[in-house]
């Protein structure tokens, strides 16, 4: 049995705030669980990274909880975040302080096919 969940926020557009609530409850959810946990921010959903952004967002119109509160949770239950190098290209490297690394590519592409290994995209 997998003991890692790799959910990588591809397309995943914030301009969709509604579609954001899911992958970060479920980090946070699977790291209570005592999953090790990992959410990769690429492309659109890279924004997210960007400092200021996910402050703006709320998955329901007229909620307290905004999308960075989400991304907060998570990171307080043990979600490692990282972003894309391609995403600060688009969106710059003013990051979010819950953005612990940088990855490539080949990153993504070795974790998600390791046998340990359960990956969600959205």
């Amino acid at each position: 049995m997998a003991d890692k969940l790799l959910i990588v926020m591809v397309n995943t557009d914030p301009a969709n705030p509604s579609e954001l609530g899911a992958p970060f409850f479920q980090a946070t959810v699977a790291a209570a669980m005592e999953y090790e946990v990992e959410v990769i921010l690429t492309a659109r959903a890279g924004e997210l990274a960007k400092t200021g952004v996910a402050e703006k967002l709320f998955v329901q119109e007229g909620s307290e909880k905004s999308v960075y509160d989400f991304i907060k949770d998570a990171h307080e239950a043990g979600v490692s975040f990282k972003v894309c190098t391609p995403t600060l290209d688009l969106w710059g490297n003013d990051l979010i302080p819950e953005i612990e690394e940088t990855v490539g590519g080949a990153y993504v592409i070795s974790e998600a096919m390791d046998d340990d290994t359960v990956t969600f995209t959205y």
